[in-house]
């Protein structure tokens, strides 16, 4: 991991702009802290950091305040990465099914979203790695974010994640299923109920496979980027009782 740039954001967030090999990441600590901070993973949606930082940098403050370190990485196939192959066919393959009315199909869904988990649950597991060994980090470590099937996965081989928030707003794989069900650690499930992009009944047969003895899903009504600012606070009370 190497640090490219670095600046206080309101004197109490440091915020640090990293690189892992060629894979862009930012880091934000609690400026004040004097222990090492409990980290979070902030997974963006796959349209870039630059467009999202925005969402990641509020998240970012949020959990400072709370005493947490968090972390972001460039997706595969987002911002400047390389396109991950087959990933703009799939793409167009689903905006024509979407436009006109049809059902998408699993082929275009495991398309689309099977090599990206396959690329970048290892890049995640590198970065937790690079991450853990920094003096102002400590573990345990948290998960928040979409795209869904991410977390599931990452959840599932990395004993290192004790608890994740996961953002039910894309397509789900059906080999998924299988998977959740293999994951145990305590979940907090956000969904939106009229999310226009979202299958709402595989989001909550999803949610009904997990294999976790506690897991919670907050769903409110409204489109894909109208979570409540409540819902988000009750995401970071979840933290705090799991991470601390």
């Amino acid at each position: 991991m190497r640090f490219t740039s670095e600046q206080r954001l309101d004197d109490a967030v440091l915020e640090r702009e990293f690189t892992l090999g060629e894979i862009p990441g930012i880091l934000w600590t609690p400026a004040a802290a004097s222990a090492p901070a409990p980290l979070i993973l902030l997974s963006p949606p796959p349209l870039g950091l630059r467009k999202t930082y925005p969402r990641l940098v509020a998240r970012a403050r949020h959990a400072a305040a709370d005493g947490f370190a968090t972390a972001t990485i460039e997706l595969p196939g987002s911002g400047d990465r390389p396109r991950l192959p087959g990933a703009e066919q799939a793409l167009a393959e689903l905006r024509r099914a979407m436009e006109a009315g049809e059902p998408v199909s699993d082929e275009i869904i495991d398309a689309l979203i099977l090599p990206l988990v396959d690329k970048v649950v290892p890049e995640w597991q590198a970065a937790l790695d690079a991450l853990l060994s920094l003096p102002e980090i400590g573990g345990p470590a948290g998960y928040s974010g979409g795209v869904i099937s991410i977390g599931t996965r990452l959840t599932v081989v990395e004993p290192r994640i004790s608890a994740a928030v996961l953002f039910a707003g894309s397509f789900v794989p059906r080999a998924m299923f299988e998977e959740a069900r293999q994951v145990t650690i305590p979940l907090h499930v956000l969904l939106q109920w009229d999310d226009e992009g979202n299958d709402r009944q595989a989001a909550l047969d999803l949610f009904d496979a997990f294999g976790s003895k506690e897991k919670t899903l907050h769903a409110n009504m409204g489109g894909h980027t109208g979570v409540p600012q409540f819902a988000g606070d009750a995401a970071a009370q979840f933290f705090t009782r799991h991470l601390k």
